[in-house]
């Protein structure tokens, strides 16, 4: 008399047991999937995971942890110390405290986009680490790495502005922004593919 009950009820528990379906990984992915707060906003730790993703591959739209855009790589650092930033470089550059080349720090971002100095247009970003070096996902040489202003000169003329979200003394965060920012979704590894080690590198770094 109460097999079909209780056998409703199985049915109903496993199904709602059942785990999310993920999409399977296309280039480009354009889910956007937020990093877990794993360590506190230092410097100490930027540098740290800046280490641990030094040489990994640029694709386009990846966010980590195995490959990442310019803003991806920043993204990523920054939202897994518990800073909360949007994921393009445009909108990167509309937050944060408005820094004077001349007096940025190890941390502050540096945004660049074309060449003429009439164009407000951001498309890269990087992380500087002081004495001319900054740290950046690279399109060019398609990975993680380490540049210097001297050595590529080119970016000081492509050199937009710089912005600070932590403070010198590392207690206040700067991500106030007085224009609108674009909404964007994210989601998690359980409903999405990130690019993963052992898959082929797109053949275009930008599609």
């Amino acid at each position: 008399m109460h097999i079909i009950p209780i056998f409703l009820f199985i049915l109903l528990f496993f199904s709602g047991c059942k785990q999310p379906i993920k999409e399977p990984y296309q280039y480009p992915n354009y889910s956007i999937i937020k990093p877990e707060q794993n360590c506190m906003p230092k410097r100490k730790n930027i540098e740290k995971l800046l280490l641990e993703h030094l040489g990994k591959p640029y694709v386009w739209a990846e966010e980590g942890p195995d490959a990442f855009d310019c803003s991806g790589l920043i993204y990523n650092i920054y939202g897994k110390m518990g800073i909360d930033i949007p994921r393009v470089a445009s909108e990167q550059a509309k937050i944060g405290k408005r820094i004077p080349f001349k007096d940025i720090y190890y941390g502050d971002l540096i945004f660049f986009g074309q060449k003429s100095s009439k164009s407000k247009y951001i498309n890269h970003v990087g992380i500087y680490l002081g004495d001319g070096w900054f740290a950046h996902a690279s399109s060019k040489r398609r990975k993680v790495m380490i540049s210097h202003f001297d050595k590529e000169p080119q970016y000081l003329r492509r050199m937009k502005l710089c912005r600070r979200y932590l403070s010198q003394n590392e207690r206040a965060q700067y991500i106030s922004c007085d224009v609108p920012l674009r909404k964007m979704e994210t989601t998690d590894i359980r409903y999405t593919t990130p690019w993963k080690r052992g898959m082929g590198l797109p053949r275009k770094a930008v599609p």
